[in-house]
């Protein structure tokens, strides 16, 4: 739901939890988040699956990251074709887009709550806590 919901937004490209992608070139041992007993009960040692093992979460801060694709709207001429199929070079006049990084990170924290809170309340709905 989480990566489904940061796929959403525009101009997201991708979405990664915890050490996403990187994670591939890992072996085991090293993605594996090892816990050890403190002072405050069990503590993971590290975060490598970014709060979120296999759908549930662990406790852990949830770690997200997307990817934002660069703005369309660029002043280069670009190659495209009409309706009627000719071909012909389109070139944006001004910006319409230029902050679209910028601009995603508050849609994606706002998204992120609203996931979360959505399970909460579904939590509460199946079991009145």
């Amino acid at each position: 739901e989480l990566a489904g919901a940061m796929m959403s937004i525009n101009a997201a490209k991708g979405v990664e939890i915890g050490e996403g992608f990187a994670a591939a070139a890992l072996s085991g041992e090293e993605n594996a988040d090892q816990m050890r007993t403190g002072k405050d009960g069990a503590r993971f040692l590290s975060n490598h699956n970014g709060g979120i093992a296999g759908g549930i979460s662990t406790g852990q801060p949830v770690v997200v990251r997307i990817a934002i694709k660069p703005t369309s709207s660029i002043l280069t001429p670009v190659q495209t074709v009409t309706r009627d199929g000719q071909e012909v070079d389109v070139r944006t006049i001004g910006r319409h887009d230029p902050c679209v990084g910028i601009r995603a990170v508050p849609v994606a924290e706002a998204m992120l709550a609203c996931v979360l809170a959505d399970a909460k309340l579904r939590h509460r709905g199946q079991t009145g806590r």
